[in-house]
């Protein structure tokens, strides 16, 4: 989206290309932006944004949703946004509260305060209010499209941020593109007229995704390293390197890798509200790991991809683990051994690889009633998987 809105060509080296970020292209793609794909990465360029044609899907992707909305939301025309069966389940109206106090037009095209919607600007006024306890991914929104609107913002945060790593790369990422966000306390103050400028990026490499392996490494008595990862990176999901220490597993730290080798496996009480993509994984080591282990602070989890709460403690018990769901999370006490049984993921990416790492200490096989919702995030899990000696075998 930044690149984009550079409006001239620029350069991404190493995307992710999955099911999340394939909907965000298209979205772009929709509203006039050009992309040329080789095997350097992707050639961006947008000279002007146009009306799209037809209804923007942003699938499963609750961030291609809302930070497509606050993009919309810079045009003089309607654009129209939805998604599949979960993501028109998950909340809006806090973005979209916002955006009509910053005057922009929104209308809620099925149930209120879900997708879809529209969204026609631009926006012009000045100040705008947003609940930041529900996601990140609004408070996200709002930074990118007030950088670009004509006129400054202040931007209040209701109630007390969750996931704020993720605001804290948005902020990141705005800088290293030229534009500047000032905060004090509760409020973001956002100067308008920003020029976004650069000619390339280069991704870094996504600590949620490497969570499985290592996690795989930990439960297992094995011995993983995962490179391409750096430690002085924004995102909040480094914290997994913190996390499996403090169960127990032997974890060195290189320059831009990371090596866990398992060992014997203590509970811990760990914090979720700003790390919740760790919840899944975590869970599942904590139920194998020796005594009690307590996640926490995690009430949002409700309204991911799936009520992660629920479908985390639903399959861990299908297993055999002694879980027990709580208001913001889980509380756990760990078993010598997991068993096979047939889990539902409700289509959430994150719950297969959860799953399908727990299955590695299993007694019995685990059948996973999902065969491709990886792709979300890590369409690589089952290769890196099959490279480090699991068994996986996908029937359709």
């Amino acid at each position: 989206m930044l690149g984009a809105l550079t409006r001239v060509p620029f350069h991404l080296s190493n995307p992710l290309m999955s099911e999340d970020t394939k909907a965000t292209l298209d979205a772009l793609y929709a509203l006039g932006t050009e992309f040329t794909s080789s095997a350097k990465g992707v050639r961006i360029h947008c000279e002007e944004f146009r009306r799209a044609f037809g209804t923007i899907d942003a699938r499963n992707s609750g961030t291609t949703i809302r930070l497509i909305a606050g993009l919309s939301s810079l045009l003089p025309f309607k654009t129209v946004l939805t998604g599949d069966q979960s993501l028109i389940r998950r909340p809006m109206s806090p973005l979209v509260d916002a955006l009509i106090q910053l005057g922009a037009k929104c209308e809620y095209l099925g149930k209120r305060g879900l997708p879809p919607i529209s969204v026609q600007g631009p926006i012009s006024k000045p100040r705008c209010e947003v609940a930041a306890d529900v996601s990140s991914q609004f408070v996200s929104s709002l930074l990118i499209a007030c950088s670009q609107k004509e006129n400054d913002t202040s931007i209040r945060l209701m109630g007390e941020m969750r996931s704020r790593p993720y605001v804290d790369i948005t902020i990141q990422m705005l800088k290293d593109f030229g534009a500047e966000v000032e905060e004090k306390e509760d409020v973001l103050k956002v100067r308008g007229g920003q020029k976004l400028e650069r000619e390339e990026y280069t991704v870094p490499g996504d600590f949620s995704s490497a969570s499985f392996p290592l996690a795989a490494a930990a439960i297992t008595g094995g011995e993983v390293t995962v490179r391409n990862l750096e430690m002085g990176s924004p995102q909040g999901d480094r914290a997994i390197v913190d996390h499996l220490s403090a169960f127990g597993a032997s974890v060195t730290v290189f320059k831009d890798s990371v090596k866990v080798v398992g060992n014997a496996l203590q509970g811990t009480e760990i914090d979720v509200r700003h790390t919740p993509d760790l919840f899944p994984i975590l869970a599942v080591i904590g139920a194998v790991s020796e005594g009690k282990t307590v996640l926490r602070g995690g009430e949002h989890l409700r309204d991911k991809e799936s009520n992660r709460i629920a479908t985390t403690t639903a399959f861990l018990k299908s297993m055999g683990a002694k879980v027990t769901p709580t208001s913001d999370g889980c509380e756990i006490v760990g078993v010598d051994k997991l068993q096979g049984a047939a889990v539902e993921t409700e289509g959430d990416h994150r719950i297969l690889m959860a799953a399908a790492v727990a299955g590695l200490v299993a007694s019995s096989d685990v059948r996973i009633l999902d065969n491709d919702s990886f792709n979300v995030s890590y369409p690589g899990f089952l290769r890196d998987m099959h490279q480090l000696g699991c068994r996986m075998e996908v029937r359709k």
